[in-house]
């Protein structure tokens, strides 16, 4: 690699280096969407991180003068981006979910869930907390990959039980990490099942929170390669998206209580599933991407359609 930063100028500050680094990656033409949606963002994340800086403090050290090494060592982790064309959590192991760090690697997707912001944001879920029972206890978070959402649910409910399932043996490992990372491992189980299969699913559950995969195959056929770098189980949903959801709805209602929700995520895929659903009664959940990419269904919709 050529370095691209003179080594004959002065040092340069930290909102520089995030700067030059920023223009070589909209130059090399990487794509976003695993925390971050531009390049200026994912370039303050990568310098951040490389010279151990909090990632909410670049107005703090913007003015910091950084070493020519410390610099070249930013230069190598950018670069390694761009020939990877990994995602940037891959190669500093983290991300970050409504405020909170979680392990990442390669063997789960990078967390962004949208139903992260109902559990976190005390606006946006006061929509969820309303078709809550008081009587909340056991929450399932299916699809947990890396536990995020399970973690999240502990967080914003003291009094919860918490089962995390996964398919993914490899993922439950990681999962495992952010749950002792957090302190968790009294209240949050690690169940493998292939969907709602596993005997230890039986609930009932007061709450049921699936991110599942919903990716419809043309969409998957045009995936740029940092999507392409995750494990595609947890994307690839089938011609339509909707392979993993048509099962879930026909397994959940046998696991839920009376009064029970599953809050689901389909992503960009709400012509498909009302599509595929036709006569189901959902409510669509605002989010900060709208109100198409999160839906809450009860029990009794469920039986109903």
């Amino acid at each position: 690699m050529t370095s691209t930063l003179s080594p004959a100028a002065a040092p340069l500050t930290t909102l520089q280096l995030v700067e030059a680094m920023a223009a070589r990656l909209d130059a090399a033409g990487v794509s976003f969407g695993h925390g971050t949606t531009n390049a200026f963002d994912e370039a303050a994340w990568l310098v951040l991180w490389q010279l151990g800086h909090p990632l909410h403090a670049l107005d703090e050290v913007a003015d910091d003068a950084v070493t020519p090494e410390a610099a070249a060592q930013v230069e190598s982790l950018v670069q390694r981006r761009i020939d990877s064309r990994r995602p940037a959590a891959y190669l500093t192991g983290e991300a970050w979910l409504q405020g909170v760090p979680f392990h990442v690697d390669e063997r789960v997707i990078v967390p962004r869930s949208f139903i992260a912001e109902l559990l976190a944001d005390a606006d946006l879920g006061a929509e969820l907390d309303a078709w809550l029972s008081p009587d909340t206890r056991r929450v399932l978070d299916l699809c947990t990959g890396n536990g995020s959402l399970a973690v999240l649910s502990a967080m914003a409910f003291p009094d919860i039980e918490v089962d995390a399932a996964d398919i993914s043996p490899d993922a439950l490992a990681v999962a495992r990490l952010n749950v002792d990372r957090h302190g968790l491992a009294g209240r949050i189980r690690l169940v493998e099942s292939d969907g709602l299969s596993a005997p230890a699913l039986a609930g009932p559950y007061d709450l049921i929170l699936c991110n599942p995969p919903y990716v419809n195959a043309a969409s998957m056929a045009a995936l740029p390669p940092e999507y392409l770098a995750e494990p595609q189980i947890a994307l690839a949903g089938g011609s339509d998206g909707m392979d993993f959801v048509r099962q879930l709805l026909k397994d959940a209602p046998a696991r839920m209580s009376p009064d029970a929700v599953l809050v689901l995520e389909i992503g960009n895929e709400r012509e498909h599933f009302e599509a595929a659903f036709p006569q189901l009664e959902a409510i669509w959940l605002e989010t900060s991407a709208g109100h198409d990419q999160v839906l809450l269904l009860t029990r009794a919709a469920l039986l109903g359609s």
